[in-house]
């Protein structure tokens, strides 16, 4: 799995620039963000393909320093708060490999991530600021109806991101 890294993250992280990514089905890509929510550097998580969106609030230096291990296990807690099943997160996470970060994954990849990013801001009401995992946050982005890079229309993107774990991609 690519996980692609924003210009601000990698100096954040102070990472030089990783290489550009190889992989062609944009299903197992994710952009990876740095922003701040209520004054706190938090990671946004944009699946490439969907626009399907998770938040991890005020990470502390360590998650920052692995960040591969920090989304995997963000995306595994969000798939059960939002309810997917643990077999269909787990095959999604097999399928996709082993997790390396690369740069970006395009411009109109990044164009959503940062619709995303507007929608999270637009949505911090519902931050818990107890909490690293943000699930009802996440929830409410992922339930909004939004454009993204590889279906047309509008659609909530947890519906379409449950197609790519079904495998069965809706393109109509």
């Amino acid at each position: 799995m690519e996980l692609g890294l924003t210009w601000p993250l990698q100096r954040f992280v102070k990472l030089q620039a990783p290489p550009c990514g190889a992989e062609a089905d944009r299903r197992f890509c994710w952009d990876l963000h740095v922003i701040q929510l209520q004054g706190r550097p938090s990671l946004l998580a944009v699946h490439c393909y969907s626009r399907y969106t998770f938040v991890r609030f005020d990470l502390n230096p360590w998650a920052w320093s692995d960040l591969p291990g920090t989304f995997e296990a963000g995306l595994r807690e969000n798939l059960a708060a939002a309810g997917f099943a643990r077999e269909a997160a787990e095959d999604y996470l097999s399928q996709a490999g082993t997790s390396v970060l690369t740069r970006t994954h395009g411009r109109r990849e990044v164009a959503f991530l940062n619709r995303a990013w507007e929608d999270v801001l637009a949505l911090d009401f519902c931050l818990d600021p107890s909490s690293t995992a943000q699930p009802l946050l996440d929830h409410a982005v992922n339930a909004k109806p939004s454009r993204c890079a590889f279906f047309p229309g509008l659609a909530p993107a947890e519906a379409r991101f449950r197609d790519c774990l079904n495998h069965k991609p809706d393109f109509a």
